[in-house]
């Protein structure tokens, strides 16, 4: 918007974008619509004048979709982890009840791979919902305006929705249920995230001091069943008097399950596993594994519910309300 003094703000134009980014209305559309007709430098320079301006082109006017549809945007880091993909159906499902359309985007949990589609997400979509690491600030230049629903994790600023995952409470359980098993020297397999040590290990470091277990037998996995096979091996030859793990994900468990097949650690007699986000993957391996689950179709539409009220102008959810708490399934890993 562009606003002078004793007058009413006017709505920016794309002619206002061509002007800016010192290129044609058709140039402008071009690079907007992600067509292939121009080269990269001029794309650039138009999204960044585009983003600058804070234009938002209206998807009606372009006849991208009938005017009683939304379109939503989910932004999601790794399509080939099972969890993100049990969310990215969820969130299909929910929406495809109201019938909307939702577009994809997998940013393959990479710095630049983020900000390429934040540059284009504004003009394909109604609202964005998703996984972001960048910065708030950062986040609200590239959105202006539009509703944004985070998953797991906390905005600081009202101008966004955050879906919370509480898992505090079943990690607490699984710790006390690894106990209550004669287990006394219990692991973790951590995935570091960009800012350091994940708040899983805080629960679980949390739940372990709440029992006296030693908190520090960690070893740190990629977010793959390679890395808790390689975290596996690594943590029990610096620590072979682990007798459990918890783990990060299900993922990086069912690495470590294998891993122990190798090492010859018969599950759970020798090595008790539990992962955390309960997939339907899990009841696929042998033994079926042990989980702090989370209702991932929960996680979907909770999200789903807080962009409808935001494009309504309804009042949205309270953060009480936007909670998905993990509960601890026991199958037989553990």
């Amino acid at each position: 918007m562009v606003s002078t003094t004793g007058a009413e703000p006017r709505k920016i134009t794309i002619n206002d974008v061509a002007s800016s980014a010192g290129v044609s209305r058709q140039t402008v559309s071009r690079a907007l619509n992600d067509k292939g007709e121009i080269d990269s430098d001029t794309k650039q320079r138009v999204l960044d004048a585009a983003r600058a301006l804070g234009y938002r082109p209206s998807r009606f006017a372009r006849g991208l979709v009938r005017q009683d549809t939304m379109t939503i945007g989910l932004v999601i880091p790794d399509l080939l982890n099972p969890f993100f993909t049990e969310v990215a159906a969820a969130a299909l499902e929910a929406a495809r009840s109201r019938g909307w359309h939702v577009v994809v985007y997998d940013t393959t949990d990479r710095a630049e791979e983020e900000r390429g589609t934040l540059q284009v997400i504004t003009s394909q979509v109604d609202a964005v919902i998703g996984y972001f690491n960048c910065s708030e600030s950062e986040l609200e230049s590239y959105t202006r305006g539009m509703p944004v629903v985070l998953i797991g994790r906390e905005g600081r600023s009202a101008r966004f929705s955050s879906i919370r995952i509480d898992g505090e409470q079943g990690v607490h359980a699984a710790v006390a249920h690894l106990v209550a098993k004669g287990h006394a020297h219990i692991g973790m397999l951590d995935h570091h995230t960009r800012a350091g040590p994940s708040i899983r290990r805080a629960w679980f470091t949390a739940a372990a001091a709440a029992h006296g277990i030693d908190a520090g037998l960690v070893g740190g996995a990629d977010q793959t069943a390679d890395g808790g096979g390689a975290a596996l091996r690594s943590l029990l030859a610096a620590h072979p008097e682990v007798t459990a793990v918890f783990t990060f994900n299900d993922i990086i468990a069912i690495g470590a399950l294998r891993e122990a097949r190798r090492l010859g650690r018969t599950v759970p007699r020798d090595l008790a596993v539990i992962g955390f986000d309960g997939l339907q993957l899990g009841a696929l391996v042998e033994p079926p594994l042990s989980s702090v689950a989370l209702d991932t179709r929960r996680l979907g539409a909770l999200a789903i519910e807080q962009v409808a009220r935001l494009l309504a102008g309804l009042d949205p959810l309270e953060a009480d309300d936007l909670v998905v708490h993990a509960e601890l399934h026991l199958h037989g890993s553990a």
